[in-house]
């Protein structure tokens, strides 16, 4: 039996590769050679940019102010009582309205006032034609006494009766005038001109006289009036010495709602500091034309004392406080930024009066501060509402 061996062809034109591999072809083998060798090394990325919102730092003229929380009260204020007593018999105003000093503000019936007036006129009267009897017989007793025809006692006496009978008219006078008094007191007015608060006493009830416990109605000047203050001790040497000579603009705002504030003028130092608190009592005066200020409000309280010039200024959105200190990052012409340690004097509304730490012109983060490191790349995004396009 004749044994046959088969040996399996070697691909043509490939006998360097005998099996499956040799079946690919040369171009497709270095192409995957070239994709596996890739793998092993990435192309290097760019540093990528970190977008931000930049102002500049300026130089500037800063209100130097003091900024505190205070308390409306009225300039003056009254407690009206009745001087009389007597029956309510008119009012002459609504409550809460607005009256006049001197106004009538209510009638008590005056009649036993009136009729005491004119029993303390008829006694004046009638004493008065004593007083002219007496001096009559003094006259008359005084020549007799000449021609000694009466005593020393007689004309002593003469003399004694007049004296009594002066001094009867001078007290009937006071209390002519008393009565007169009287009746018109019977007529209750305003002591000071104000905003008249709830009635207490209404027509037909009995008012006694001066009981300052029951006040018939109270009255508050609120034109012009006051807003009361305090600020701690260290601050008094810088008021006093802008308050000598020249008025302290004071502003008030009643709530961060209002945007504006009312504008008066700084019209009481209190003359000692209080051990408790450390605080020095202050007040300012306001014309109030509007009726903004009301007694009892809690307002805040702006005292400008003076203007800083060339004052270096940022917006506080730029400034950021951490463990080691307050910083900002400024963006260098090369647009990398850099952390730069700061010393902040003060805030003026939605700036910050920078000590040291930048210079003005220099350009400052505004936003974007979280994701900023030392040296690194900013773009630098235009505010809302502008369009694109600025320098990277």
């Amino acid at each position: 039996m004749k044994i046959i061996r088969r040996i399996a062809p070697t691909p043509a034109g490939n006998p360097a590769f005998p099996g499956p591999v040799g079946r690919l072809s040369f171009p497709f083998v270095l192409a995957l050679i070239l994709i596996v060798s890739g793998c092993g090394a990435q192309a290097p990325k760019r540093a990528q940019r970190v977008p931000v919102l930049v102002a500049r730092a300026e130089s500037r003229t800063i209100p130097y102010e003091i900024d505190a929380t205070g308390t409306v009260e009225p300039i003056q204020t009254a407690q009206v009582t009745s001087q009389v007593a007597g029956i309510v018999t008119k009012v002459y105003f609504q409550e809460g309205s607005d009256v006049r000093a001197g106004q009538p503000l209510f009638q008590l019936d005056p009649a036993m006032m009136q009729a005491a007036h004119a029993q303390a006129t008829a006694n004046l009267a009638r004493d008065r034609a004593q007083l002219e009897n007496a001096r009559l017989a003094l006259v008359r007793g005084e020549k007799l006494h000449e021609q000694k025809l009466i005593a020393d006692m007689e004309l002593d006496q003469l003399r004694s009766t007049y004296g009594a009978a002066q001094g009867t008219v001078r007290g009937d006078s006071a209390a002519a005038i008393a009565a007169r008094l009287n009746v018109e007191y019977a007529t209750i007015r305003a002591p000071i001109g104000g905003k008249t608060g709830s009635l207490k006493i209404h027509v037909g009830d009995q008012v006694k006289a001066n009981d300052p416990a029951t006040p018939l109605v109270s009255i508050n000047q609120i034109r012009p009036i006051r807003v009361r203050f305090t600020f701690p001790e260290d601050r008094l040497a810088a008021v006093r010495a802008r308050a000598s000579g020249k008025n302290v603009r004071v502003e008030a705002q009643t709530s961060d709602a209002d945007s504006a504030w009312a504008q008066g003028k700084l019209a009481f130092v209190d003359n000692g500091v209080d051990p408790a608190s450390g605080t020095v009592l202050l007040k300012g005066e306001f014309p109030n034309a509007d009726g903004r200020l009301w007694p009892g409000q809690f307002v805040r309280v702006r005292v400008r004392l003076y203007d800083q010039g060339n004052a270096t200024v940022v917006p506080t959105m730029a400034v950021t406080s951490s463990q080691s200190g307050t910083y900002l990052f400024v963006v260098k012409p090369d647009t990398t930024v850099e952390a730069r340690p700061i010393t902040v004097q003060r805030t003026w509304g939605d700036f910050s009066v920078i000590d040291s730490g930048v210079q003005p012109g220099e350009t400052v983060v505004t936003d974007g501060q979280l994701r900023l490191s030392p040296g690194a790349k900013a773009s630098i995004r235009p505010p809302a509402g502008q369009p694109q396009g600025g320098k990277t």
